[in-house]
């Protein structure tokens, strides 16, 4: 596996398909599924983690593409983020194929996959606030060759966990044809780790305004009480226009529904103010969740 790891694996496992894969787990309860890599091998370098076995996912072809099907695109587990954020890719799902483009280095982006990504459930994974507010659902395969599914949103909240021997196979994500954006914030200049991201995508049929806040809570964040009340100010049938101040306002909404003021410590006494790098880190979500919203609408 690497010079550099306490312990390797004393068997490595190389499936060529999705039941081989379940079949593999099911026959060794300790073994780790690897795609990329990408955090497993930190975790292992870091000594956090020493498996007794692994199953690579890389020779699974079938979770590698990606096909339509009943107005969705049923994304493979195995896509990399480097053919995500192609062009081709980002005509159909722009907001992903966008966190893609913003996950890392070319190296990190050649080798992390989309379901990687998610079953790592890290708070700072770029992907995650798009597929939450795409509202997402995992296909997952089980023993005896079963399928079934569930919203990314209830994966990384932990509402609906992979059960033993199960991989995760496919992201059914709904095909909108409408405007969607995502923007991050990192802690220096070029690809890096987001201190906030936030996802913005338009469903005009059902005209409504999704939004998700990433990094700043352990799962991706949902402020539905402002989603409803900037959609409700958008004229739908001239252009989708709103007024400036309209964006403005979403955005400290949506701040401050993520981030939100601490509540009293005791009856009478006065509230406990934020931190200022906790209110630097609220006013880069306003900014973001503004930025994005107007770009969507543009």
């Amino acid at each position: 596996m690497t010079t550099h790891a306490p312990q390797a694996a004393k068997t490595v496992t190389l499936p060529t398909s999705l039941d081989e894969a379940v079949a593999a787990l099911a026959a060794m309860p300790t073994a780790v599924p690897v795609a990329g890599g990408t955090d497993l091998m930190t975790a292992v370098n870091s000594g956090q983690l020493r498996p007794a076995a692994l199953v690579g996912l890389g020779r699974i072809s079938e979770i590698r593409g990606w096909q339509y099907q009943d107005g969705n695109a049923l994304l493979g587990a195995g896509l990399t983020h480097a053919r995500i954020g192609r062009p081709d890719f980002g005509a159909l799902i722009p907001a992903l194929a966008a966190a893609a483009r913003a996950a890392g280095p070319p190296q990190i982006r050649n080798a992390a996959t989309l379901g990687g990504n998610i079953v790592s459930a890290a708070p700072t994974g770029d992907t995650l606030p798009v597929l939450a507010a795409l509202e997402a659902t995992l296909v997952i395969a089980a023993p005896g060759g079963e399928r079934r599914e569930i919203p990314v949103s209830h994966l990384l909240a932990g509402v609906d966990m992979l059960r033993p021997s199960e991989v995760v196979g496919y992201v059914r994500v709904p095909l909108l044809h409408a405007p969607q954006t995502f923007l991050k914030a990192t802690g220096r200049t070029g690809p890096g780790r987001a201190a906030a991201s936030v996802a913005v995508v338009l469903d005009p049929a059902r005209r409504q305004v999704r939004c998700a806040v990433g990094a700043v809570a352990p799962m991706p964040l949902r402020p539905l009480e402002a989603e409803r009340w900037v959609a409700g100010l958008i004229d739908w049938e001239s252009g989708r226009a709103i007024a400036a101040e309209a964006c403005e306002a979403f955005g400290e909404y949506v701040a401050a529904a993520c981030i939100p003021d601490p509540p009293p410590t005791g009856e009478g006494a006065e509230a406990p103010r934020l931190s200022p790098a906790v209110l630097h880190l609220r006013r880069t979500v306003a900014i973001l969740a503004r930025r994005a919203l107007g770009r969507a609408l543009a």
